[in-house]
């Protein structure tokens, strides 16, 4: 029969390696889990693969030994514990101790001593010992009874006495010999002047112990070895007791506190929860057999006329696998098939639908035919609203967030994520009311996910064959630009290779380097435009990029986008993509198609109506975001231009220029522009000189008169901030809130780049508040009236519908009506509106 077998982990020196190897891990608050992440997974290999009878984690206390009292210097070039190393102990001692692992330590002793001791004491009971450390001095302990694994040198290697000696060339118990010779610069143990690894060697398997080679000095051969050895007899001994593992440690335990105890569950599952490890909390799920994963069962249409004449409320989900699955009354079934009763059932607005990202349910039926309504409570929606910064709003995090457990223990693909989103909802509900956002969510962000799944659904038009001729104009422009390239380089080479466009640059063309990164000195756009005043190569390397960018974005991807059956493309508006409240589009992104280039222009003029019955109308609101300013800031002067309709970038020029506004050029208004939206966005005087390549002094006059002009646009400014300091977020005129916790930054930069995000957020958060209010109303009276007017695109201020030409009057008024008056503001709410058969050739309409 075996023997059972004791695995000692040298946890220090794993914790150091784990901290060292793994770079960036920290939680969402900054608190760093590189090491404790490193040694988790070691940790849990080992008991995943060797199944340990007995284990246990051994950890050095501090640095003052009994081998410093014998040496003062011993490891003295080692730096104090890392305080990012430090502040993780605690959580890897929790580790260690939640998967029922005994601890040792003892002051006085290293942790390689207290591995020696237990390792002795467990074979004199009869045991097998594998030490897991990637020590050399562990080395030592190695015999017929003792191993040692160490788990990173080339994918886990396991050393007995034989790969010992043919690492090392001397046997286990020479290891502290060969030490005492060479020296160990790790430990700061001084070597013998001129014996260096490979002397050593030879040294100890002629004579076979330290003792034996200074008792035989004089015979070595050469003399200087020799010498050199007899003049550090001392210092070589003194080497040795300090390489030696002391294994008579005084160390009160038995051998059943070396067994695993059970696994604390609950416990790590919060260490894991603390340091956002969710891998390993599902991994831990499983290994603890608590997976509730179970296939729902089939239901019919007793259970919808159960549902439909009592009106309860449904939770519902969709997979591509197992299709529409909902509950109610806590009881949960899978739709075998979309019947008439189904049909009644998610058609019913009086029924009310809970679910995560319902806009995708919605989307996916309607695609099908089959009505969603009474969209009521979206999880997905009210955890974006709750915290607009975070990074995933699936279901499996937030289940993981507000839970403690991960989808794999609720069966997240059918009953656990009913369960899941049942459970979510009231405590996201809560969480919306005591943030004051209840109403935000369920009057615009809610009644917005119907009409976004309806633009969606809806669609945009394409002329593809503008598109097609676009494609074959651009590589004709870019051959060309390539060879001209090649021909300004010097060279053929790889265009969209940094490291071989950093060669021809900054090695063969000796241009000036501008900024580094980690690779090497950078080629990105800033920096090629910096280079573009003292070489040519960087402004068609600058043409080439957007050329390509564009071809391959926009004029080549649009058309494979085209839905075959709707003969319309079906972009993605997200709802949950900005920390201010701003939508998002994906596949394709339009809000990113370039208004001021040709290319740009002819991608647009690709945008076409549906029909030649039909226009499209595009609806933007006017400087809305100073509207905003003028309105929250409460300045009297912003206030009173906007109610006067001046023009507001004319009259900041003629302010700034100290010009009457008759006199003020268009460079001079474009300039005044930048400066008032610049103001929005927290420009410094350092940013503005830079945009407008002015100096540092005139920049910081021009900020210093509009501010003197609008003297309560500077103290909503400092207000913002202040209120971000307090509170740690700040809200637009419907409450949602910005989460803003780098305010108080001790790093300058990070906290000035927040104070900015302090004064813009409410100006661009209300711009977002705003359109999306203007969109349900508008949705709504395009409905109630049964008009064929639909809403199908949303970018940054403007909205774009197609439009019936029978239905253009009354649907142009009822879209500027409601952007207009949604929300009234303390200044009038202007409108541009223009028409067209595609989004670029439009005429203005009063």
């Amino acid at each position: 029969m075996a023997k059972e077998r004791l695995f000692l982990l040298d946890a220090t020196a794993f914790c150091y390696r784990a901290f060292y190897a793994i770079g960036g891990l920290s939680t969402s608050s900054g608190q760093p889990t590189n090491a404790v992440y490193g040694f988790a997974n070691m940790l849990k290999k080992i008991i995943k693969d060797r199944h340990p009878d007995f284990i246990a984690a051994c950890f050095d206390v501090s640095r003052d030994t009994f081998r410093q009292k014998k040496f003062a210097a011993y490891k003295i070039h080692r730096p104090p514990m890392p305080e990012g190393l430090s502040s993780q102990m605690p959580f890897i001692r929790q580790l260690v101790s939640g998967y029922g692992i005994a601890v040792f330590e003892k002051e006085g002793y290293e942790a390689d001593d207290i591995i020696a001791t237990i390792a002795a004491r467990a074979k004199e009971e009869g045991l097998k010992v594998t030490v897991v450390s990637s020590d050399k001095d562990i080395l030592q302990l190695v015999d017929e009874d003792t191993e040692v694994f160490n788990p990173y040198k080339d994918n886990g290697i396991t050393y007995d006495a034989e790969k010992v000696r043919g690492a090392f060339g001397v046997s286990p118990s020479q290891i502290p010999d060969l030490i005492a010779l060479m020296g160990d610069e790790a430990d700061n143990i001084p070597g013998i002047s001129g014996v260096g690894e490979k002397t050593a060697k030879a040294l100890i398997k002629e004579f076979g112990s330290l003792e034996s080679v200074l008792a035989h000095a004089n015979r070595i051969i050469p003399k200087k070895v020799s010498g050199a050895i007899e003049a550090n007899m001392r210092t070589a001994t003194l080497n040795k007791e300090l390489a030696v593992l002391d294994s008579r440690v005084k160390l009160d335990f038995s051998l059943d506190m070396l067994r695993p105890g059970p696994l604390d569950t609950e416990g790590l599952l919060d260490l894991f929860k603390k340091l956002e490890f969710k891998k390993f909390s599902r991994e831990l799920q499983v290994e603890a057999g608590d997976s509730v994963a179970k296939e729902l069962p089939v239901g019919g249409d007793s259970d919808l006329e159960q549902i439909i004449s009592r009106r309860l409320e449904v939770i519902l989900g969709f997979s591509e696998d197992a299709g529409i699955f909902l509950s109610a009354a806590g009881r949960g079934f899978r739709l075998a098939a979309i019947t008439a009763k189904a049909r009644e059932m998610l058609s019913r607005s009086d029924i009310p639908k809970t679910g995560h990202d319902l806009k995708r349910i919605k989307v996916m039926l309607q695609k099908n035919g089959v009505i969603l309504a009474g969209l009521y409570f979206d999880t997905m929606i009210a955890a974006y609203l709750i915290n607009p910064g975070k990074g995933s709003y699936a279901l499996e995090d937030l289940s993981w967030d507000y839970l403690s457990q991960t989808p794999l223990s609720r069966g997240i693909d059918n009953a656990g994520a009913l369960t899941a989103i049942a459970d979510l909802k009231p405590l996201l509900e809560a969480e919306l009311k005591k943030r004051s956002l209840l109403e935000l969510f369920r009057s615009i962000e809610m009644p917005l996910v119907e009409v976004l799944a309806e633009m969606e659904t809806t669609g945009i038009k394409l002329n593809t064959m503008i598109l097609e001729d676009l494609s074959k104009e651009l590589e004709r422009r870019l051959i060309i630009l390539i060879q001209d390239i090649y021909k300004l380089s010097g060279a053929e080479f790889n265009i969209n290779s940094p490291k071989q466009l950093r060669t021809i640059i900054f090695e063969k063309l000796g241009l000036p380097v501008v900024k580094r990164t980690k690779t090497g000195p950078s080629t990105d756009e800033e920096v090629l435009k910096a280079l573009a005043s003292s070489h040519e190569l960087p402004a068609l390397l600058l043409e080439y990029r957007q050329l390509t960018k564009l071809k391959n974005t926009y004029v080549d991807t649009l058309p494979a986008l085209v839905d075959p059956k709707t003969g319309r493309i079906h972009t993605s508006f997200n709802q949950t993509g900005t920390e201010t409240g701003r939508l998002s589009s994906s596949n394709p992104n339009l809000q990113n198609i370039p208004t001021r280039t040709d290319i740009g222009s002819r991608i647009r003029q690709a945008i076409v109506a549906f029909d030649s019955e039909s226009y499209l109308l595009a609806c933007d609101y006017s400087q809305i975001e100073l509207r905003i300013l003028a309105h929250i800031s409460g300045d009297e002067n912003l206030i009173s231009e906007f109610r006067q309709d001046k023009d507001v970038h004319r009259a900041t020029a003629a302010l700034i220029y100290g010009l009457g506004e008759t006199e003020v050029s268009d460079q001079m208004r474009d300039t005044a522009k930048r400066v008032n939206f610049g103001i929005i966005y927290g420009l410094t005087s350092y940013g503005l000189s830079r945009d407008l390549s002015i100096s540092f002094d005139e920049a910081q006059d021009f900020i210093d008169t509009y501010l003197a002009k609008y003297p309560r646009v500077k103290d909503y400014m400092r207000e913002q901030i202040s209120r971000a300091e307090d509170d740690g977020f700040v809200t637009t005129i419907s409450g949602r809130r910005r989460y803003i916790p780098e305010i108080k930054d001790k790093n300058q930069a990070v906290r000035q780049f927040a104070q900015r995000k302090a004064i813009n957020t409410p100006i661009q958060g209300s711009a977002s508040d705003l359109i999306k209010a203007a969109m349900i109303a508008i949705e709504r009276n395009i409905n109630g009236k049964g008009m064929a007017s639909r809403m199908i695109m949303q970018v940054h201020d403007e909205l774009v519908f197609n439009v019936p030409r029978r239905e253009f009057d009354a649907a142009m008024g009822l879209i500027r009506s409601a952007m207009e008056h949604v929300i009234e503001l303390s200044v009038p709410v202007k409108v541009t509106v223009k028409k067209g058969d595609n989004w670029l050739d439009m005429v203005s309409v009063n």
